[in-house]
């Protein structure tokens, strides 16, 4: 069973299957009983579930996540929205300290979602960090970035009937994105990847936006018979790597797409990962099509001067198809 919705109804008709279910889960955050949060996404859950499980806090991150720590670990399920996920800077004591930290110093389960939107889009320089790539470095955290509707409900499900945190990132620019939405007991598994488009010639490993961008440069460079293969992370922790490693093995050449800037992020972490696990299978070196390490600016412009476009990863994909040099830019 599906249904076709967009990104963000996806989520939120996810979260009310999952309240229905079980009782113990609530959401607390801003703007939520009556706006419905910044995008919408728990939009007519608080005259539907009341106001004691769709909770309205004071503009105090460190507050919410404690709040939702102290909450886990007393038999419930909470759901931290923080609208923007720049704003979890105020609260990585609460998030990477403890909550990361919980089950390993006392064998408690901490069954915790932070969700927020993240990704680059408008808004400047304070509103458009990538901080998938601190928490990807925090053992203790799961880290999902779904890049379509279904893996928003699938994932979503997935993070509600878990026993640990989970940093739960939603792409500003895939808001609108329609598709198909599972059912209520349609889950994706937390860790596991899948193949967007299968190919033979070179794998695109990509998550979030980046997917929609990797997707298009795969079918602009089908015509000039380069065949790609599109990995879809959906987690970055833990990362599939048995999915990249059977891809890598086919096709011997790979991408890795990331609008994160390309010192220490997630595209660092698994061109190491493949360096490790498929070197011998390399005719290549691995490209990396990636952020500048830059703030973002107001400007859009500028901002698309910084990013990652689908002209770029065209380009890196015929480079590295034609065996001319690694496909690296920034």
């Amino acid at each position: 069973m599906s249904n076709d919705e967009t990104y963000s109804t996806a989520y939120r008709s996810g979260m009310r299957e999952e309240m229905e279910r079980d009782g113990t889960i609530f959401v607390l955050g801003t703007d939520l009983f009556d706006r419905g949060g910044h995008f919408s996404q728990v939009k007519g859950l608080g005259p539907e579930f009341g106001a004691d499980r769709i909770r309205d806090t004071p503009i105090s991150e460190a507050a919410m996540v404690a709040a939702g720590v102290g909450a886990a670990m007393n038999g419930t399920r909470p759901v931290v929205d923080l609208n923007f996920m720049d704003f979890a800077y105020g609260a990585m004591d609460e998030l990477i300290n403890q909550a990361a930290k919980i089950r390993y110093m006392w064998g408690r389960p901490v069954p915790l979602v932070v969700r927020a939107t993240a990704g680059v889009a408008q808004g400047g320089a304070q509103h458009n960090n990538s901080l998938q790539s601190t928490f990807m470095s925090t053992p203790g955290l799961s880290v999902v970035f779904p890049s379509r509707p279904w893996d928003v409900k699938g994932l979503l499900k997935s993070a509600l009937r878990g026993e640990d945190p989970v940093v739960f990132m939603m792409h500003k620019m895939l808001t609108g994105a329609r598709g198909p939405a599972g059912g209520p007991d349609e889950l994706v598994p937390i860790g596991s990847a899948r193949i967007a488009r299968p190919g033979r010639d070179v794998t695109l490993i990509s998550y979030g936006y980046g997917v929609t961008i990797a997707e298009k440069a795969a079918q602009s460079v089908a015509a000039q018979g380069i065949d790609t293969e599109v990995i879809d992370l959906r987690s970055l922790s833990p990362l599939d790597l048995n999915t990249i490693v059977t891809s890598v093995r086919k096709t011997g050449k790979v991408i890795v797409l990331d609008e994160a800037p390309i010192s220490a992020g997630p595209a660092a972490e698994i061109t190491a990962q493949i360096n490790d696990h498929a070197f011998w299978y390399l005719d290549q070196p691995v490209g990396r099509v990636c952020g500048a390490d830059s703030p973002i600016p107001h400007s859009p412009a500028l901002v698309d001067a910084l990013l990652p476009s689908e002209a770029g990863v065209v380009a890196a994909l015929q480079q590295i198809a034609a065996a001319t040099g690694p496909a690296l830019a920034s």
